[in-house]
């Protein structure tokens, strides 16, 4: 059993996005009809709608995207669980100013069903609607089965590339290419020594996973799902190394690439440890003559209170490093 501060487990996520709203009441707001946050000034004339959403759990993502320069709304679902098709309809309704909706999902069953169904919804009342559903995991699958691998941290480097592009007056079809753009050009991998528990009373939960004392699991998901081998506890450099070969393999990562490098904590690993981290992939890609264009180092895509980390690099041209750089303000994500 894991200790968590909480009332209900059942309320969890109502009573944290009361706090979250009261926080943050100049950025965004909920929409009265529907678990769904929004930016306060939706819909925006002559922009393309930006939707995303998925199970709670993932702090900072999903509802701390929302804001200028990233997501205009966020459909919330329940911890670790897709929002309902309602939700994501609600959302994209919200959203629309006449130019559009892009939806932005991870591969995961609940979510690509509930985001199909509500596609459909809305399109029927004359909304065009557009999808791109994000798979930058490398270890949910081989590279020869792309349509099976999750959705993870590469996620929020295609938030923060579509919202500025959609910032910019870019039309639907515009906006959709640069999220595919970043998709298939992004790998992530992680890795985690402990598990974590969705809540559950009496103020606590039981871990998603178990490891022995000096286990740890390569490519686990977000939700605790397995990876591609379970080991012994390996230094911050040996485990780098690891994650980064089978990243830098799979695109294929080149020479004289450019890339961002996204070094995402999974909930309870300090930034003490995500910057030796950081100092190891410096080490890699120096040596194959890879340059870092941007790192972003922290919690951006969590699972709870998880003990991991995950590597995200994305492949960059002229184009993405001008969308990367826009300054954008949302709650848990600012860029000046």
């Amino acid at each position: 059993m894991l200790k968590k501060f909480i009332n209900d487990p059942e309320k969890v996520v109502d009573e944290m996005l009361e706090g979250f709203l009261f926080a943050h009441s100049d950025i965004v707001k909920k929409l009265s009809t529907s678990r769904v946050i929004v930016r306060k000034d939706v819909p925006i004339k002559g922009k393309v709608g930006l939707v995303t959403g998925g199970g709670s759990g993932h702090k900072p993502a999903f509802i701390g995207y929302v804001g200028e320069g990233l997501i205009d709304a966020a459909a919330v679902g329940e911890i670790f669980s897709s929002p309902s098709a309602q939700q994501v309809y609600d959302a994209i309704k919200a959203v629309n100013s006449g130019k559009g909706v892009l939806c932005v999902l991870g591969n995961y069953s609940g979510d690509v069903m509930n985001f199909d169904m509500a596609s459909d919804m809305a399109k029927e009342e004359g909304i065009s609607v557009e999808q791109v559903i994000i798979n930058d995991d490398v270890g949910s699958g081989s590279k020869e089965q792309m349509e099976n691998r999750r959705g993870v941290a590469g996620e929020v480097i295609v938030w923060k590339a579509i919202g500025a592009k959609a910032q910019e007056g870019a039309n639907l079809e515009e906006v959709k290419e640069v999220a595919e753009k970043v998709n298939s050009n992004t790998r992530s991998m992680g890795v985690a020594h402990s598990p974590c528990a969705v809540p559950s009373l009496p103020h606590g939960g039981e871990p998603t996973f178990t490891l022995g004392e000096n286990e740890m699991e390569i490519g686990v998901g977000h939700h605790g799902e397995p990876g591609v081998e379970r080991t012994k506890m390996k230094s911050a450099d040996e485990i780098t190394e690891i994650l980064m070969g089978k990243i830098l393999q799979d695109l294929p990562f080149k020479e004289n690439n450019e890339v961002s490098v996204l070094i995402d904590g999974l909930g309870s690993t300090p930034l003490l440890e995500l910057y030796i981290i950081h100092r190891k992939i410096i080490k890699i890609l120096r040596e194959k003559k890879i340059k870092i264009y941007k790192s972003y180092i922290g919690e951006f895509f969590t699972s709870l209170e998880m003990g991991g980390f995950s590597i995200t690099l994305t492949k960059l041209d002229e184009e993405l490093k001008r969308l990367l750089d826009t300054p954008a303000n949302a709650p848990l994500f600012v860029q000046r």
